[in-house]
C-alpha cells in the first residue's frame, strides 16, 4: 500500500514539474538561459567577440546569454565540453581554426571529431596575419618585398629564420606553407607565445615573422616592422594598401596561398535544424551592425557570416589544408 502510494505522488509531482516546465522544442524554443562556451581565456579576442555577440543575442532570443570560458589544450577541452553536450540549443561554442582545423592533425589523440561532432551555424571573422621583418635586416639584405624574399632564400638556403609562438601555431603553419609553396629553406624558431616571438624580430634576434595584424599593426606604423604582405586571399581593411602574398608572390608559386584566424559558432551534433537556423540568422544579423563591425575591427578582424553549409564546407577544407601543412612541419602535441 505504502509503495503504491509512492509511486502514485511521484507521477503526480513528475507530471507537475512537467506542466510547469515544459521541455524545450524548436517551436518554443528558448526556454532558458544559454551558454556560450569560449574555449580560450576571458580577455581575449575570442571572449571579447563572444560577449559582444552574447549582448544582442540577449535581446532577440529573449533570454540571457552566459558566456563560459573552458581554455585547455589548445582549445580542445571547451570544445570537447560542447561537443557532448545535448543538443537542444542551449550549448554553443566559439570555434576557431585552431579547434577545427589545426589541432585534429597537430594532437596525436583528439577528444571530438571536428566535423561529426558539431552543427555549423555560422563563421564570425576573419583576423589576417602579415609578413614582417626587422627593417635593418631587410635594408642589409636588400629585400623590398615578397620577390625579393623569396629570390634571396632560394640563393641563400638556411639563412633566413622565422619566429612563432610555438610549434603548431598560425604563424608557424604560415611559414611552412610559405615554404613549400615558394620551394624555399627557413629555419623555424618557436617560442612560447606570439608577443615573445615578436619581441625577437624587433630586437633583431630573428629575422621575420608571419604575425598577427592586430598585434603587429602599431609596430608597423612606428617603422619597427616592415611589412611586405597579408596573408589572406584578400586585402586587409586597415592596411589596404598591403598585397596579399599571392599578389606579391606572383609567378613565383605562391599563387592561392590563404592562411587567417577565423573564428565561429557552432552547437553539439543533432541540434535542430529549426534552432540552428534561428541562431544563424540573429547572429549574422548582428554581424552586420555598425557596432560590431567596429567592435571586430578594433581587433584587426572582418566579419565573416556564412550559412551553416558553407561555414561546415569551410571547416571541412581547411581540415584538409592544415592537415597537409601540418604532416610537412612534422609538429605534434602528444
Amino acid at each position: 500500500m505504502l509503495k503504491t502510494l509512492l509511486s502514485a505522488v511521484l507521477a503526480a509531482t513528475t507530471a507537475l514539474a512537467s506542466f510547469a516546465a515544459p521541455a524545450a522544442t524548436p517551436a518554443n524554443w528558448p526556454t532558458k538561459p544559454i551558454r556560450f562556451v569560449v574555449p580560450y581565456p576571458a580577455g581575449g579576442p575570442l571572449d571579447t567577440v563572444a560577449r559582444a555577440i552574447g549582448e544582442q543575442l540577449r535581446n532577440s532570443l529573449g533570454q540571457p546569454v552566459v558566456v563560459e570560458n573552458k581554455p585547455g589544450a589548445g582549445g580542445n577541452l571547451g570544445a570537447d565540453y560542447v561537443a557532448k553536450q545535448p543538443a537542444d540549443g542551449y550549448t554553443i561554442v566559439m570555434g576557431a581554426v585552431a579547434t577545427h582545423a589545426i589541432n585534429p592533425t597537430l594532437f596525436t589523440k583528439m577528444p571530438y571529431d571536428p566535423v561529426k561532432d558539431f552543427a555549423p551555424i555560422t563563421l564570425v571573422a576573419d583576423v589576417p596575419n602579415v609578413l614582417v621583418m626587422h627593417p635593418g635586416k631587410a635594408t642589409e639584405l636588400h629585400i623590398n618585398n615578397v620577390r625579393d624574399l623569396v629570390e634571396y632564400a632560394r640563393k641563400h638556403p638556411g639563412k633566413l629564420d622565422y619566429a612563432s609562438g610555438g610549434n603548431g601555431s598560425a604563424g608557424h603553419l604560415s611559414g611552412e606553407l610559405f615554404k613549400s609553396m615558394a620551394r624555399v629553406s627557413m629555419v623555424h624558431i618557436p617560442y612560447n607565445g606570439a608577443s615573445p616571438a615578436q619581441l625577437s624580430v624587433l630586437s633583431g634576434q630573428t629575422d621575420l615573422i608571419f604575425d598577427n595584424l592586430a598585434s603587429a599593426s602599431a609596430n608597423i606604423k612606428a617603422g619597427k616592422l616592415k611589412a611586405f604582405a597579408v596573408t589572406t586571399a584578400s586585402r586587409a581593411t586597415s592596411f589596404p594598401e598591403l598585397p596579399t602574398i599571392a599578389e606579391a608572390g606572383k609567378g613565383l608559386g605562391l599563387e592561392g596561398f590563404d592562411i587567417s584566424t577565423w573564428f565561429g559558432v557552432l552547437a553539439p551534433a543533432g541540434t535542430p535544424p529549426e534552432i540552428v537556423e534561428r541562431l544563424n540568422r540573429d547572429i549574422v544579423a548582428i554581424l552586420k551592425t555598425d557596432d560590431m563591425k567596429a567592435k571586430l575591427a578594433r581587433i584587426g578582424a572582418t566579419p565573416a557570416p556564412t550559412t551553416p553549409e558553407q561555414f561546415g564546407a569551410l571547416i571541412q577544407r581547411e581540415l584538409k589544408k592544415y592537415g597537409q601543412v601540418v604532416k610537412a612541419s612534422g609538429a605534434k602535441v602528444d
